[in-house]
């Protein structure tokens, strides 16, 4: 886990919030280390701040909240693997071609549950991201994933997958060992897997790359995530010929949390502190942990035959019809 203690990187929109706050902290100092009365000063500079942070935050743009999705201090798979969960055993490899590190995925315990957990890692920096294919994950991540999946179908353990891509990985090594075939096979198996499966979107939720390992009968979305059939950016370059117009495309897109909720698409959408999730890391891990042990043990109460019907019914409705 990335260090906490740092403060991070502003985002344009929220770079107002920051001059504020240092203009605050700066006034703090100046009172404390100059005996001087300045409470009613930073008093009114606090209300100032929280009137504007509640005004960014509460009117957030798609686009905004997808540069809050890819935030570089954002918390990953494994962030929450270590604040949600115990003794997590990490598994390697596809038994055909080798190992993928932006896909890990092994046993964990949920509060006590056993599970099966997956998911898309990415890296803080380029060394990390190099190893993590900046999320991106090759076809040998989808068949280790599957792996796992018939692995918990086989010892009646639940399947946690937590999403966070931009896309399968679209390069050339990708595509010999067929992305492609490893995606729908799994979206094919998923849909049969006799077992429960809760899966959460953590950040981005991108395409085919994030449904491969999406079909769910619980699908979750943290507030600040978005998924989506592509990216805002090449969705512009298509529709407008520029990725310029990335935030005309998200807003066209409806790729938010709350878009897809409306659309019944996502089954519930944790809320996130003020500013996202890396501003408290350990109080979205706990409304996460919540929501898991919830979906979890209400599927762990239903026959084979009646989780299955459940998760072809979910499917089956899935979408608008605007005649």
């Amino acid at each position: 886990m990335n260090d906490r203690s740092v403060r991070p990187e502003p985002l344009d929109f929220e770079k107002p919030i920051a001059e504020l706050e240092s203009e605050l902290e700066h006034m703090r100092e100046k009172a404390q280390s100059g005996n001087m009365e300045l409470s009613a000063e930073i008093s009114a500079l606090e209300g100032k701040l929280g009137e504007l942070r509640q005004d960014i935050y509460e009117n957030l743009t798609p686009w905004q909240r997808v540069q809050i999705a890819r935030h570089t201090a954002r918390p990953f798979m494994l962030d929450y693997l270590t604040e949600a969960f115990d003794d997590f055993c990490e598994l390697h490899g596809d038994r055909l071609v080798g190992d993928d590190h932006a896909m890990p995925a092994g046993f964990a315990m949920l509060e006590g549950r056993r599970c099966v957990v997956i998911g898309h890692q990415k890296g803080r920096n380029t060394k990390e991201n190099l190893q993590r294919n900046f999320g991106s994950a090759h076809p040998e991540g989808y068949r280790k994933a599957l792996r796992l999946m018939k692995m918990a179908e086989k010892f009646g353990l639940p399947v946690i997958s937590m999403i966070d891509t931009p896309g399968a990985f679209p390069g050339i090594g990708a595509e010999e060992r067929n992305i492609a075939e490893a995606i729908a096979r799994n979206l094919r198996e998923m849909m049969d897997l006799k077992t429960p499966i809760v899966t959460v979107v953590l950040g981005e939720g991108g395409s085919g790359g994030a449904l491969g390992i999406g079909v769910a009968d619980r699908v979750l979305m943290l507030e600040n995530s978005y998924y989506s059939v592509i990216s805002p950016e090449g969705c512009a370059a298509i529709l407008w010929k520029h990725r310029k117009h990335a935030p005309e495309a998200a807003e066209a897109m409806r790729l938010t949390a709350e878009d897809l909720a409306a659309m019944n698409l996502v089954d519930e959408v944790i809320p996130e502190p003020v500013g996202g999730a890396h501003h408290d890391v350990r109080s979205v891990s706990r409304s996460l942990k919540e929501a898991l042990i919830r979906h979890v043990d209400a599927l762990s109460d239903l026959s084979e035959r009646e989780l299955l019907d459940a998760r072809y019914g979910k499917f089956r409705e899935a979408g608008q019809w605007n005649g």
